[in-house]
């Protein structure tokens, strides 16, 4: 009697919380949840789980809706649990819910039923991020608790028959396919590899985390290749001797290793580019021509610096040592080579040679058509890579958005922008003003001189107060520490450009700075800076500073703003010391050592070194963490604060 009372009250229960649910006011539940509850009524069944203590809507499939509160308790004593994180919005995931059902529904007849689960992972937020859930929809099947991520294709017959495989009591997670380096059998491994990509990484670092999975399947991948090419990775914590040998700085740090030596990895960090970028890598950095033809119509029609080294075979040791500086800079330039004597006769050039030529476009009287370089028996490959840039620009070549990074970095560089095309109809026009540039350039070897399309540069001839001219032709400087120079808008020509640039190198330019108003009252806690009084407030030698960088859309910067004026009023009466905050979306701060590159980013600079400014990165963004950091760092405080 008293268990029927037991299960009548239960039902009653359920039947009180559908009511519950139907009845809330028009104010407190849109119609868009109401509906929802409705559709809900009619497509699940609630049920109350003894073992998560807690209502379950479970649909008549037999696919359970899981939640933050609930997902725990549910899986705790189930061998095996198919889990899909979705989003309400997710186009893919609407597409996907019938053959979901009938997924649920297969695996219910299952003996055990093995139970198919789902997870709103916009509304349960801890559970998405829990299981590193970066896309819709998310399918993972969890084997006694343990994710196994499932990659291969959304069917009803491919993922049932997945989900059945691991489901039995004999399965075994697959051992990883990522390499384990520790001191003991790192150089063994690495020394051994014709090519290698290792990872360094820190156990707690999101970054890593995140990277992990990813990793894991670029190395499976990979690994079925012929040749395989490993991937492999060193706990950077636990293995500090590596990191320090190699100049591991953060986390994660990967590096590319060929026979022991090690290059930089700049390609992507998900698995389809890891492996473009690999596969790429494990090929020759260098590619052989074998018709002059070829070299031919690089020169005539290239937009790129034509590089080939001639060779008598590739024995020869001038030839690894070419390979080597290649496989420095192949991210950066197209390398050649040759063992054709035809191609050496044209080039006029000797076996263990390197040439450099421009392409026609931009060659001129007033420089080579070639560069040479003789690799001798002891050359090293750091000395080719000099040669190659040194000689990778013409005297005034033209940047584009697709070089700029790689090849006009170095400063003070002088631009020239207009509508630069070198097409057929517009060449004349291009190579008219360019011409004037090379009359200059020509006289000042000690800067690099570019043309630029006036539309690929837009944002920075507005940050020059260029993009309102008149003018056909415009010329800045952009100098060290991001400092900008413009040329006075006027007619453009070599004898206008010649003084500008002279000004310049002669120190008598201003440079631009992108500035806020100076605050009319900042007497404030916290010091307002902005770019036209960087210099006076920050690089103050007499004082300590702690400057915050932020953006004013940015949520770490809106969540610090307390934080950060108590810390203000903590040291207001402190003399010595100024606390202070800059919006770095609206003021230029031209000082290569005082970098935002997110935000906040929070330095001190201590009095009498400004230069070398301590960049805060490792405590936590409150009151007590910054307090800490700052006592650590101050030469200015009258007294500690834990003394007072």
């Amino acid at each position: 009697m008293k268990v029927k009372k037991a299960f009548l009250l239960l039902a009653l229960l359920g039947l009180a919380h559908l009511a519950l649910l139907a009845s809330c006011e028009e104010s407190v539940k849109p119609e868009s949840i109401r509906s929802e509850m409705t559709q809900r009524a009619v497509s699940h069944r609630l049920y109350f789980s003894s073992t998560t203590r807690d209502f379950l809507w479970v649909r008549k499939t037999g696919l359970v809706i899981l939640k933050d509160s609930n997902f725990d308790s549910f899986i705790a004593d189930k061998d095996t649990v198919l889990v899909e994180f979705y989003a309400p919005w997710c186009g893919h995931c609407k597409q996907f819910a019938p053959e979901y059902e009938k997924i649920a529904e297969t695996l219910k007849e299952h003996d055990p039923p093995i139970p198919v689960a789902k997870v709103d992972a916009t509304a349960e937020s801890g559970l998405g991020s829990r299981f590193e859930v970066s896309g819709y929809p998310t399918i993972k099947i969890l084997k006694r608790g343990q994710p196994v991520d499932y990659d291969g294709e959304r069917t009803e017959q491919a993922i049932v028959s997945r989900v059945k495989e691991v489901a039995r009591p004999d399965w075994t997670p697959p051992p990883e396919a990522t390499l384990v380096l520790t001191k003991d059998n790192f150089d063994n491994v690495v020394n051994e590899a014709d090519i290698i990509l290792v990872e360094f990484y820190a156990p707690w670092c999101g970054h890593c985390k995140r990277l992990a999975p990813e990793y894991e399947k670029a190395a499976k991948e990979l690994s079925a290749r012929t040749p395989p090419v490993p991937l492999a990775k060193v706990d950077a914590t636990a293995e500090a001797e590596l990191a320090t040998r190699f100049d591991v700085s953060g986390y994660p740090t990967l590096k590319i290793f060929r026979k022991g030596k090690a290059f930089e990895y700049n390609g992507p960090r998900e698995k389809y580019g890891i492996v473009d970028y690999m596969i790429e890598q494990a090929g020759p950095p260098s590619k052989q021509v074998q018709a002059l033809k070829q070299v031919q119509e690089s020169v005539k029609d290239g937009d790129d610096v034509f590089i080939i080294g001639v060779f008598a075979s590739d024995e020869d040791a001038a030839y690894e040592i070419y390979q080597e500086a290649c496989n420095n800079l192949r991210d950066d330039y197209k390398f050649h080579h040759t063992f054709s004597d035809e191609i050496a006769k044209f080039l006029k050039a000797s076996p263990g040679q390197v040439i450099m030529m421009q392409p026609e476009k931009f060659q001129s009287k007033y420089e080579p058509k070639s560069s040479t370089f003789q690799i001798k028996d002891s050359t090293t490959a750091s000395e080719v890579k000099d040669f190659f840039t040194q000689h990778a620009l013409p005297l005034v070549g033209h940047r584009k958005q697709s070089n700029d990074a790689k090849r006009y970095t170095k400063r003070p560089l002088v631009v020239v922008y207009y509508g630069v095309d070198f097409s057929f109809d517009y060449r004349v026009a291009t190579q008219f003003w360019r011409s004037k540039v090379l009359e200059v350039a020509q006289d000042f070897p000690e800067y690099t001189f570019a043309i630029a399309d006036e539309e690929d540069y837009a944002e920075e001839l507005k940050a020059l107060g260029l993009a309102e001219s008149g003018e056909e032709v415009n010329a800045g400087i952009l100098g060290e520490g991001g400092k900008k120079y413009a040329m006075e808008p006027e007619e453009f020509d070599s004898d206008a450009l010649r003084d500008f640039v002279t000004a310049f190198k002669k120190g008598k330019l201003k440079p631009i700075i992108k500035s806020q108003p100076v605050p009319k009252n900042n007497k404030g806690p916290v010091k307002t800076v902005v770019g036209k009084t960087f210099e006076e407030i920050v690089l103050d030698p007499k004082k300590d500073v702690l400057i915050e960088f932020y953006a004013p859309w940015c949520g770490h910067c809106k969540k610090l703003e307390p934080e950060y004026l108590e810390l203000g009023k903590k040291y207001k009466n402190e003399k010595g010391l100024v606390i202070a905050k800059m919006d770095a979306t609206a003021n230029d701060v031209l000082h290569e050592s005082y970098k935002a590159e997110g935000f906040p980013t929070i330095y001190f600079a201590p009095s009498g070194d400004k230069q070398h400014p301590i960049k805060f990165e490792d405590g936590k963004r409150d009151l007590e963490g910054l307090s800490k950091f700052l006592e650590q760092h101050a030469t200015k405080l009258s007294q500690k604060r834990d003394e007072l």
